[in-house]
């Protein structure tokens, strides 16, 4: 676990210049190559939340922005889903591939969560798909600098979020830009085999 490296031990880098929103072809808010429009059926997400998708050399990115919105986790979760959808993640054909799509929308919700509870609310969610990883960044523009609290006690109501990141993820950490208020929280979950 490392709270201070912007990139896990594989250290992809930041993101080549054509992941950072849409692709040729995407249609602006859809989330969609091509243009889709319509969410997948039962993701709850609109076709008019604000959404990007790109693919760069393998990697799938999606990213969706909060702006002026009410309701951001279940937003979130509901994204994700769409996307893990997408990417074939689900349906899950076994118990471990359910888990892990399980996994990785309980740390979206605790990401997005956390960013409403101790910053000013979360900007944007970011979702890279790198074969067997799922990267999850969410940005804020808090100063706060996040981490499990220690020691962990498990009886008592509220604390767990960056606890539960810790234990389900590969790694995790904080990305900060000098110079720009807020930060990104990131978060790395496996694919079962």
């Amino acid at each position: 676990m490392s709270t201070t490296r912007p990139y896990s031990p594989g250290d992809r880098g930041p993101e080549p210049s054509g992941a950072s929103g849409a692709s040729e072809g995407d249609v602006p808010g859809s989330g969609e190559p091509g243009g889709g429009g319509a969410p997948a059926p039962g993701t709850g997400v609109p076709a008019s939340a604000p959404a990007s998708a790109a693919v760069a050399g393998g990697r799938q990115v999606r990213r969706l922005t909060f702006d002026d919105q009410s309701g951001v986790v279940p937003l979130a979760r509901d994204f994700t889903r769409q996307a893990l959808y997408a990417w074939g993640w689900l349906p899950s054909a076994t118990a471990d591939q359910r888990a892990a799509a399980e996994d990785v929308l309980l740390v979206v919700s605790e990401l997005v969560t956390n960013a409403c509870l101790h910053a000013e609310g979360p900007d944007e969610l970011s979702i890279t798909c790198d074969r067997k990883v799922i990267r999850l960044e969410v940005s804020d523009r808090g100063a706060g600098q996040p981490a499990p609290r220690t020691p962990h006690r498990a009886g008592r109501p509220g604390g767990h979020g960056m606890f539960i990141v810790q234990r389900l993820c590969l790694d995790w950490g904080v990305v900060r830009t000098p110079g720009v208020a807020g930060k990104r929280v990131w978060a790395e979950l496996g694919a079962p085999a």
